[in-house]
Order: C-alpha cells, then sequence, then structure tokens
C-alpha cells in the first residue's frame, strides 16, 4: 500500500479543487507545488490592507450557478462589475465596444447610428474575400476606427509581432453592444472573493497536506513511488522530458507599486492599446473589493516572451503546437495511473469557472 492515493502537482485552482473533492470522499492526498504559496496565478499578496493580484487580474465570472454556489461556499464573493477603461494616446474608450464607446468614436447616440457607421467602415474592406492575416480579418469585421485605436496596438503587444504576421484565426469575431452598458461580462454571476482568491483556496485545501518549494522533477522517482495516481497540472511536455518538442507560450512580466495617494485612475483596469507604450494595462488592485484605504497599489502588466524559467501564461494554439500536444496526449494514454489537468496540463487556456467545472467533472468520473 502506497502512503497516498494521490499526489497533486500544482496547488492552484483546479489542483485545490479536486484535492479537497478527494478528500470527501475518504482519499488521502498530498499536493506538492514549487511556488512558495498555495492558489496558483489566483495568489494575493496583501499590502497595507489591499488583496493585490499578484499575477495579473482575475475576475470570476460564469453563467453556471452549480459552479457559482459551489466556489461561495468557501468565500462569499462580491459583486464587482468588470468596466475596463481602454487608453489609446490619452484618449479613453469603454470596453467592451458599446455605444458609449460608439459616441466617444464618432459622436453617434443611436444604434442605427452606430450600426451604420460600422457597416461604412467594414464596407471599405468587403473586397478581402479570405482574410490573409490577423489584421485583414479585424479590418473586415469592424473597420478602421475600432481597429487602429482598440485593438491593432494591443494585440501585437500581447504576441509580440506585427498583426500582419498573426494568424486570421486569432480574431473569429468581434462582439458589438449597441445598448449604454460597460459591464464587460454578459455572465449572469461575477465578483472577487471578499478578502480575496486566497481565502477561497486555503477553504479548498483545508486539512489537505500540501509541501511548498517542493518541485516534483526534483525527486520524481520518489513521488511517483509515493501515491496510487497522479493528479499533474504542470507543462505536459515537461512531465514527457520533451520527447516531441517543446511546446510555446506567452508569458507576462508585472511590475507593482504601492503609492501614497487615494485612487491613482479610478478603475480596477485600464488598457493601454498602442504599441509603443511597452504595457497591455495598470491595475488598481483596491478597486477590486471597493477598497478605501488611504494608499493604493497598481501593477503595470507587461507581455512577455516565453523561455525556461518564466511562467508560461496563454498557449499558442497553432498548428505546430497543436500537433506537438496531441502527440503528447497519444503519450498520456501510456499512464493510466497519471492524470493531467489544468491549463498546463491540458495546454489550453481557460477562465476560472471552467477550471473549476473541469475540476468537478474529473471528480465525478474519477472518484466514483
Amino acid at each position: 500500500m502506497k502512503k497516498y492515493d494521490y499526489l497533486i502537482v500544482g496547488a492552484g485552482l483546479f489542483g485545490s479543487v479536486f484535492a479537497h473533492e478527494a478528500k470527501k470522499r475518504g482519499k488521502n492526498c498530498l499536493v506538492i507545488d514549487k511556488r512558495e504559496h498555495i492558489g496558483g496565478n489566483i495568489y494575493c499578496q496583501e499590502t497595507e490592507g489591499i488583496n493585490v493580484h499578484k499575477y495579473g487580474a482575475h475576475i470570476f465570472h460564469t453563467d453556471n450557478r452549480e459552479v457559482w454556489e459551489y466556489v461561495n461556499s468557501f468565500v462569499e464573493f462580491n459583486r464587482f462589475t468588470n468596466s475596463p477603461v481602454a487608453n489609446y494616446r490619452g484618449e479613453l474608450y469603454n470596453l467592451p465596444f458599446n455605444m458609449n464607446t460608439f459616441y466617444r468614436l464618432w459622436g453617434v447616440k443611436t444604434p442605427a447610428e452606430a450600426k451604420a457607421r460600422i457597416e461604412e467602415q467594414r464596407g471599405e474592406y468587403a473586397h478581402i474575400e479570405t482574410p490573409a492575416n490577423m489584421e485583414e480579418q479585424a479590418l473586415k469585421l469592424c473597420g478602421k476606427d475600432i481597429y487602429e485605436k482598440l485593438i491593432k496596438g494591443y494585440t501585437e503587444k500581447q504576441w509580440g509581432r506585427s498583426a500582419k504576421e498573426l494568424p486570421s484565426f486569432i480574431i473569429k469575431r468581434i462582439p458589438f453592444r449597441f445598448i449604454y452598458d460597460n459591464n464587460y461580462f454578459n455572465d449572469l454571476y461575477q465578483g472577487i472573493p471578499k478578502g480575496g482568491y486566497n481565502r477561497l483556496i486555503e477553504g479548498l485545501l483545508e486539512d489537505i497536506e500540501v509541501r511548498l518549494e517542493t518541485d516534483y522533477f526534483s525527486n520524481r522517482e520518489e513521488f511517483d513511488s509515493c501515491a496510487e495516481k497522479i493528479l499533474f497540472t504542470g507543462c505536459i511536455d515537461e512531465f514527457f522530458n520533451y520527447q516531441c518538442g517543446e511546446l510555446e507560450y506567452r508569458s507576462l512580466k508585472f511590475e507593482h507599486k504601492h503609492l501614497d495617494i487615494e485612487d491613482y485612475q479610478g478603475n480596477a483596469v485600464v488598457n493601454y492599446t498602442e504599441r509603443e507604450i511597452p504595457y497591455t494595462r495598470v491595475i488598481e488592485h483596491k478597486h477590486f473589493e471597493f477598497g478605501t484605504q488611504p494608499t493604493t497599489v497598481i501593477t503595470y502588466e507587461y507581455p512577455d516572451n516565453y523561455e525556461k524559467g518564466k511562467e508560461p501564461y496563454y498557449p499558442v494554439n497553432d498548428e505546430r503546437n497543436t500537433e506537438i500536444v496531441n502527440r503528447y496526449r497519444e503519450m498520456a494514454k501510456q499512464y493510466p495511473n497519471v492524470i493531467f489537468g489544468g491549463r498546463l496540463g491540458l495546454y489550453t487556456y481557460a477562465d476560472m469557472d471552467d477550471t473549476v467545472a473541469a475540476a468537478l467533472d474529473l471528480c465525478k468520473k474519477e472518484l466514483m
């Protein structure tokens, strides 16, 4: 008999949900993480009473009532509504694209006027039958003004290359709202845990053995032998020692500043959409929880090329990487005692509600 039923590699949201559900069913779990804290990328660092989202803004939103009630069973969520602002060369625009945006762009006041202006601008690119790149695709969908002011520079910064070098499938559609509504998400449920995301993860991992600053690969043989099964939420290509090649990611860098002023920008998230400004957005964390502290903390978020030693954030789901990850998925079938999960284990981008839902679905199949 091995000491643990499950070794869970990664103390992020996916691994923590699985560990909690496994413990409820009488399973003995060990959770390890190479970082010095639990929570993965939703970890919050407290600074002068402000819960700082250390790895970028995380706003929980979902239409899944089961998922919403599940996370609220560990910590009550507030009713923060994400209403980001875009800054283009000092001009401010509301996001998502709605009547406030269109009024600021063109002075139009009715949905009919806005639709007519968009169709007029799109019409200039009607001759493009099959867009050859992301730029042509975006121009065909929205026209010149929205593309050049609110899409082009931001997207080029995110991917680290010209829009003309990006594949057209990056933008499949551009949602327009012909109402005066700055709520970024359409989901029924939205909010931030009162007291920060650490309270959610702490609730999930309560009374479960957790070892931090512990790298699975530093002592792989011992970890493999300590549990009946492994839930691996790290990079799937690293698990297989890159036998089929390295998967590509985009990374991020964060610069946090504690300012001795009450309010820096009056909003939680402001996007900077011109290419010349190196960061994509500035986050002011106190606004996530309606803070009234006398000081504030802001974070500059910079897109970054990924290389080993950096944190992999976003998969690059192009043809080459899809082919590579499919090979690893085939290899994974030869490891019946290993389960791959989470954004890195599955090489996918997933919102937090999808992550919770996927972990709960796995529990229903695995822990019957």
